[in-house]
């Protein structure tokens, strides 16, 4: 229901009620913008665009806070969340007044403080689910950050930086045993290093040559490890060869022997699981001591993926044996590993050549006089 009514101060008072029975108005100085007002809310409200002028006025920063805690979010999920809202430049602002130019100067500042791309994308993607989050709680009509232009990513095949057979060997000899095991299952195996941490004598399954990936562990605040399934609901049966778990095997019988299968595969000397202090600190002496620079512990994992698409492994089998959450997270990712096209037609005309070649000239000669020809 909605009305304009002409005051005695000779102003124009234009009033309408919500979906909930709530008046709303305003006043102006002529009738005419007055209806404009009303033909506006109208407008909004048949096309389901409306939005209660209150619940504009909440900040950004009040509104996560009211929705964060409701949200079943992993602990290091939280934090992410907590990390991008507390970084972003526009948390005070009205969300009815949030504008695009307020997420490209917050962009703008962190590309400015040196933050990778990666990083970047990462923080306006958690605040723009706030943002969508509002939309869909009808504090906002429209996504003020839905043409956000982002850092460009270099393009994978730049910026992975894949390891040398010759570098691994040369690590995996300069390690001490732990440091050995750590490296040969995230090289062979491809686990990341949470779920390096997390690993308990009992995920290996030593006569089904299987890897259980049931946990990762996690560095909090303040000290101490944290317990969580992997990451992006990763857990995955990783099959290996004998000759890795031989090494394990071999490892676990010399320094982590005993009956609880929750025993840590990795731990630190205090007999605390490794995290990513402890853990990178041993990565970075084995690297320095093979003198193999540049070289990051995940970069085992592109080590491990390459090995398995060299060998013909289809996307969706590097997808489980990585534990990414689509098979689109491995093209995007190793998709330049991948032969071609061009590649492939190549193989198999040379494949083709070869068999011809191997022919013995005689046995044609033979065949020709066996089909009558002279």
């Amino acid at each position: 229901m909605a009305s304009i009514a002409k005051r005695p101060d000779g102003t124009w008072r234009a009033r309408y009620r919500d979906e909930h029975g709530k008046e709303h108005s305003r006043h102006f100085s002529r009738q005419v913008d007055a209806k404009r007002w009303l033909d506006e809310v109208t407008t909004q409200v048949m096309t389901g665009a409306y939005v209660d002028p209150a619940k504009g006025r909440v900040t950004l920063a009040a509104f996560y806070a009211e929705w964060a805690e409701r949200q079943d979010w992993a602990s290091g999920t939280r934090r992410a969340m907590d990390l991008a809202m507390t970084d972003c430049t526009f948390t005070t602002v009205q969300l009815s007044r949030v504008r695009l130019s307020h997420a490209e100067q917050w962009v703008k500042s962190m590309s400015s403080r040196g933050l990778m791309p990666g990083t970047v994308r990462t923080r306006v993607n958690n605040v723009h689910s706030v943002v969508r989050a509002a939309m869909r709680d009808r504090h906002l009509a429209l996504d003020p950050m839905q043409n956000l232009k982002l850092p460009r990513r270099r393009r994978a095949e730049v910026a992975m930086r894949l390891p040398e057979p010759e570098e691994v060997a040369a690590i995996l000899s300069a390690a001490d045993p732990m440091t050995r095991v750590m490296v040969l299952l995230a090289a062979f195996a491809g686990l990341r290093a949470g779920e390096l941490y997390g690993l308990q004598v009992g995920d290996v399954d030593f006569l089904k040559r299987v890897i259980k990936i049931r946990r990762q562990l996690q560095r909090v605040n303040g000290g101490g490890v944290e317990e969580s399934p992997p990451k992006f609901g990763s857990e995955r049966d990783v099959y290996v060869p004998e000759e890795l778990l031989a090494e394990v095997a071999a490892y676990v019988s010399a320094h982590r022997r005993g009956d609880r299968p929750a025993r840590w595969v990795l731990v630190a000397p205090g007999g605390e699981p490794l995290h990513a202090n402890t853990g990178g600190h041993r990565w970075r002496r084995a690297c320095a001591v093979a003198g193999v620079t540049g070289l990051r512990l995940h970069d085992l994992r592109h080590f491990f993926a390459s090995g398995l698409i060299a060998q013909g492994i289809d996307v969706v089998a590097v997808q489980r044996a990585l534990g990414h959450q689509s098979a689109k997270v491995t093209l995007d990712t190793y998709s330049h590993l991948w032969p071609s096209a061009e590649d492939r037609t190549r193989a198999a005309a040379k494949a083709l050549l070869d068999t011809v070649r191997e022919v013995p000239v005689h046995a044609h000669a033979d065949s020709l006089r066996t089909k009558g020809y002279k």
